[in-house]
């Protein structure tokens, strides 16, 4: 690598003025336009069940879309709750109810007293924005290929009763790409917690973002806390946000019948119930578990060619020169970059001053402190192709700036 050389390079970028966005994980022009038909599907109705959707009621959501969403989770019915378009939003209320009625009608309110929540790293920034936002301390726990490193976590719930959840993205998790195994699941699910009210937050976003035809699998968590006589511990999410309108999705939220009984007399102060207008349109336009597949395997064929460009791009210029590793994920919406311990924050800043705007490093973190300083969060699914590309070159040459 000559520096000289890699600066004319970069100098080169600077010169064309880009303004190329690859700092959140959102779904490009195309993807989203599958879905326009929704909006005005010739069969359209206002009715299901009789139930007239433009008028108040059902608090939990329109059984047909129940129907519709349930294989997404495992989940039968009576385990969910149907929400508005974020799933973020039903993961905060979730934490606030903790905090002012606690888990169940035995338990204490959260909080009165210390909370810690255990955050797998890197992982989702907007789980640590809750977190802080809401005064819960968060305590890294590093994960590998199988998922968060099971023997603290263990450790840590069993000796530490202020420790009352952990956040955890699963499958294709955010920024790994990674799938949680079997055994990690399964340990979880066994969680032996010294906070009797501890409750897993286990966030499916990316559940049937599927890059291949040999998809990732991921065991079913409720069915396992079931099994351990443990089936109030987690919490499940999941939303279309990424299926048809990031904007105007459908959210879910699964958990035990208990929980959802209990969760219900809240949520019943807080809403007469969400749009079941929006959650019809859904129905009318997926159809069914089969039709949403398919739906996912036309988003599929749109997003496989960018994640695609991205690892060849990388393998071509940063792996003969030994800089940097990542995972080439089956799924979800993200590529997780380790550079060089130090190297991070002067990248993404040397992106910028190029016209590529990347996630902040460290944002994979809570209180947004990589300690090492060597994670980036590559979010191929905006750009067209051809701005991905130019992108992916200023990353690189970024990448060796930074090291030399």
């Amino acid at each position: 690598m000559d520096k000289s050389q890699l600066q004319r390079q970069y100098e080169q970028f600077k010169a064309q003025g880009l303004k190329l966005d690859m700092s959140r994980g959102k779904p490009d022009a195309e993807v989203v336009s599958l879905s326009e038909h929704m909006l005005n599907p010739p069969d359209f109705q206002t009715k299901s069940g009789g139930v007239d959707c433009r008028n108040y009621g059902i608090l939990d959501g329109l059984p047909e879309a129940k129907e519709l969403f349930a294989p997404m989770l495992g989940v039968s019915p009576n385990e969910m709750i149907l929400g508005n378009n974020s799933s973020l939003a039903m993961m905060y209320d979730a934490i606030v109810r903790c905090m002012i009625y606690g888990v169940d009608e035995k338990s204490e309110p959260w909080s009165k007293g210390k909370i810690k929540f255990l955050c797998p790293v890197p992982g989702y920034d907007r789980h640590f924005a809750i977190c802080e936002n809401l005064g819960i301390e968060m305590i890294n726990i590093p994960t590998n290929q199988n998922g968060p490193d099971m023997d603290m976590v263990e450790d840590l719930a069993a000796k530490d009763e202020s420790v009352k959840g952990i956040w955890c993205v699963p499958i294709y998790s955010n920024p790994t790409g990674i799938t949680y195994s079997d055994k990690a699941v399964q340990r979880l699910a066994r969680l032996q917690t010294k906070a009797k009210d501890f409750r897993i937050f286990w966030d499916c976003a990316y559940t049937v973002h599927h890059l291949t035809d040999t998809p990732d699998v991921l065991l079913n968590i409720l069915d396992e806390c079931k099994k351990a006589e443990n089936p109030e511990k987690v919490y499940l999410f999941a939303s279309t946000s990424k299926i048809t309108f990031p904007g105007s999705g459908v959210a879910i939220m699964a958990a035990s019948e208990k929980n959802v009984v209990f969760i219900k007399k809240q949520l019943g102060v807080r809403t007469i119930g969400s749009d079941k207008l929006n959650q019809l349109r859904h129905v009318r336009f997926l159809k069914d578990w089969n039709g949403l597949q398919k739906h996912m395997r036309r988003i599929q064929t749109i997003l496989k060619p960018k994640f695609d460009a991205v690892t060849q791009i990388l393998e071509r210029e940063l792996t003969p020169f030994g800089l940097g590793e990542w995972h080439n994920p089956k799924g979800g919406y993200f590529i997780s970059f380790d550079g060089n311990p130090g190297t991070a924050k002067k990248t993404v800043q040397l992106c910028k001053g190029a016209g590529v705007v990347l996630t902040s490093a460290g944002a994979t973190f809570p209180y947004g402190n990589d300690p090492d300083d060597k994670n980036i969060r590559i979010a191929p699914t905006l750009p067209p192709i051809d701005e991905l590309v130019q992108a992916m070159d200023v990353f690189c040459v970024s990448v060796m700036l930074a090291n030399v």
